[in-house]
C-alpha cells in the first residue's frame, strides 16, 4: 500500500520548487503583507525551514531567494504566499550574488 502522506509532501514540494521560475520571470511582488511561514508547514518541514538559523553566517536575509530587503521578515519564492523569518533558514540557502 502506498503511504500517501509522503505523497502529499513531496507533491507540496515539487509544487513549490515548480513556481520559482514562474514567480521570478513575472516579478512576483506580494500586494498585502503575508502571513508568517509556520515550521509546521509541509514545505517548509521537507526543507528543514527554522526560524532561527544554526548554520553559521546563512540566514534567509543573506540568501539570494530573499526578498525582504532589511525588513525582519520577507517574502521568498520557495513558500509563495508566506513571509519567511530574516533570522530564518532553510535547505534552498543560496549565497547572494
Amino acid at each position: 500500500m502506498k503511504n500517501n502522506t509522503h505523497d502529499k509532501k513531496r507533491r507540496a514540494l515539487l509544487k513549490g520548487l515548480a513556481s520559482i521560475p514562474v514567480l521570478t520571470l513575472t516579478g512576483y511582488q506580494p500586494l498585502a503583507q503575508a502571513a508568517m511561514l509556520s515550521v509546521d508547514d509541509p514545505t517548509a518541514k521537507a526543507l528543514g525551514y527554522t526560524e532561527k538559523s544554526t548554520t553559521a553566517g546563512q540566514t534567509c536575509a543573506n540568501c539570494n531567494l530573499y526578498q525582504g530587503g532589511d525588513k525582519a521578515a520577507g517574502a521568498c519564492p520557495i513558500f509563495p504566499g508566506k513571509d519567511v523569518a530574516a533570522a530564518g533558514w532553510c535547505k534552498s540557502w543560496v549565497a547572494k550574488a
